[in-house]
């Protein structure tokens, strides 16, 4: 995960109340940012998978929710660009059933373990490359 944010994130950072934090506290923190490639203003929420190790267990994670959506694919994409490099792999996924926390109808989550690797499926699987 970045140590720092892009000054467009970091404009968007909540400042004041519950959720609010500063530069210092680097990726950790709330922000409503303006996705240019889409239109559209996304509610970010991010740990460092650090900052509160004790319920994380040093899972990085990030949310994505918008007002009257979930998130496409390109959002989702763009977020993961400002929040982790680009040669570490991110995922999304689908737990069983019995597993689902759904607090927000329109929230999708990004999700890494810096000490775990995610296993890929073939690439021929996916498609011809």
């Amino acid at each position: 995960m970045r140590n720092t944010l892009s000054e467009k994130m970091e404009y968007g950072r909540i400042t004041d109340g519950r959720y609010g934090t500063n530069k210092s506290f680097g990726p950790i923190g709330a922000f409503e940012v303006f996705c240019n490639e889409t239109a559209s203003l996304l509610v970010i929420m991010a740990s460092d998978g650090i900052d509160d190790a004790a319920i994380s267990q040093g899972w990085e994670h990030v949310s994505v929710s918008l007002a009257r959506r979930i998130p496409n694919w390109r959002e989702m994409c763009w977020v993961k660009g400002e929040f982790w490099h680009d040669d570490e792999q991110v995922m999304q996924f689908h737990p069983a059933k019995d597993q689902y926390v759904n607090h927000h109808p329109h929230c999708l989550h990004l999700w890494r373990h810096p000490r775990q690797m995610i296993l890929y499926p073939p690439k021929r699987l996916v498609g011809p490359g």
